[in-house]
């Protein structure tokens, strides 16, 4: 739908967008009926009014793809190709506009920081399937770290075992792995075991220190790795096609593609969670939307295609939940530069309506679920909220929400907190 509006001084937003879809719908360009969603103030949605252009349609195609005929933009064809294996949720909403906000939410439950991430929740409720990797795996961007850095893969008041370990993918992936001077097997052995007895002892002079009973299990965790994480990061042991689908060929999807592909190479050695991260607010696109999306969905498309494509191959998908998505999505009106060049417009945060997909480990795929109202402004049909998401991941994955939880400071503390929390079942297979 492409509606122009030049806002008013001294109108509200809400009332000038709903005069226009008023002229809209008498001109047959909207059905009868056709209204924003009751209770939605756009203007509280715009932090820089002063700023804002006339709604803003999408610059890019939209057509159906696979058996199923989900609708995908053209910037996206690599993930046209596995539609059919996917779910798109298309009725997300958030509570708060704030990229450090919503990221908190997004990760640990709640707008606050200190909470533990979900990948710490999930590998508290599972486990580790390789005692010789990390159970939880980060594989954030060289180019930039995400907002939050660190806090996004914290274990918060979970036992410190349960965060996240950062491993980078270029150069060594893990510093100072390998030791500098290289000793005879026996003499690693004798060195290790007299370390074992000496940390053992420490750690029985000091009961209950989590802190410290982490810190010895990174230790020694950091010595298994020596053989095991050297091989799992080895990619010059995959084929030259399995390269190829990934885009490491490519200077554009070369970085992200290496990512997904030591992150399918972890899972199948049994690390039990491996969290990615493109380079920090690539989609964060204020101005110069179509630019930005053209790069974004560039870099990302043909590597995340490849991950969902090659896991299905190889007998992982049906086991392996993909989660892709970000904090919140955008407004749909035009953000201009101070120039009011609408050439460079984009749009500004909107909580109450963004889409995520998923894949695997009972997902229904080729489905949609959920939509938002004619403007893109809001969720609608069969909202899904942020508690509701985790819910419905805990779920896949085995766990159920309401149990999986710690005592905290004489309370009992869980993902979602004191939200209210549905799993979604409309996309379970």
């Amino acid at each position: 739908m492409d509606l122009e509006i030049e806002f008013r001084d001294g109108v509200s937003l809400r009332r000038q967008l709903e005069d226009a879809l008023r002229v809209a719908i008498r001109s047959g360009r909207l059905p009868p009926g056709s209204a924003l969603p009751p209770s939605r103030d756009l203007a509280s949605e715009v932090r820089a009014v002063r700023d804002t252009g006339g709604l803003m349609p999408s610059p890019f195609q939209f057509s159906k793809h696979g058996q199923s005929g989900i609708e995908l933009s053209e910037m996206l064809p690599h993930l046209a190709n596995v539609v059919d294996d996917i779910c798109v949720v298309r009725s997300m909403f958030t509570t708060h506009l704030a990229h450090e906000a919503a990221l908190f939410l997004m990760h640990g439950g709640r707008i606050l920081p200190t909470r533990p991430s979900l990948g710490s929740w999930i590998t508290y409720g599972l486990g580790s399937e390789n005692q010789n990797l990390p159970a939880y795996v980060v594989l954030d961007d060289p180019k930039g770290p995400p907002i939050n850095f660190i806090q996004n893969w914290q274990s918060g008041w979970l036992p410190a075992v349960y965060q996240g370990t950062r491993v980078r993918s270029e150069g060594s992936p893990i510093l100072n792995l390998q030791p500098k001077q290289e000793y005879p097997g026996i003499i690693v052995d004798m060195s290790r075991s007299l370390l074992h007895r000496m940390d053992s002892a420490h750690r029985d002079r000091h009961p209950g220190n989590a802190e410290l009973e982490a810190r010895i299990a990174s230790y020694e965790l950091a010595a298994r790795m020596q053989l095991e994480a050297t091989d799992a990061l080895d990619l010059s042991k995959e084929t030259a096609a399995t390269k190829e689908s990934y885009g490491m060929n490519e200077e554009r999807t070369a970085s992200y593609g290496k990512r997904c592909l030591m992150a399918r190479r972890l899972v199948e050695r049994g690390v039990r969670l491996v969290q990615i991260y493109i380079e920090s607010q690539i989609w964060d696109n204020h101005n110069k939307i179509r630019q930005g999306l053209e790069y974004a969905c560039g870099k990302t498309d043909q590597p995340a295609a490849a991950l969902v494509r090659d896991l299905k191959e190889r007998g992982l998908l049906d086991s392996t939940l993909v989660l892709w998505g970000g904090e919140f999505g955008r407004l749909p009106i035009a953000q201009l530069t101070p120039d009011k060049d609408e050439r460079k417009a984009g749009r500004d945060h909107n909580k109450n309506a963004f889409c995520t997909w998923m894949a695997g480990a009972g997902v229904k795929g080729g489905t949609t679920y959920g939509a938002t109202d004619e403007l893109g402004l809001a969720a609608v049909e069969n909202r899904v909220s942020v508690p509701d998401w985790h819910a419905t991941v805990l779920h896949l994955l085995g766990l159920d929400n309401e149990r999986l939880g710690l005592e905290m400071n004489g309370l009992r503390e869980w993902l979602t907190g004191v939200n209210e929390a549905h799993g979604v079942r409309g996309i379970l297979a």
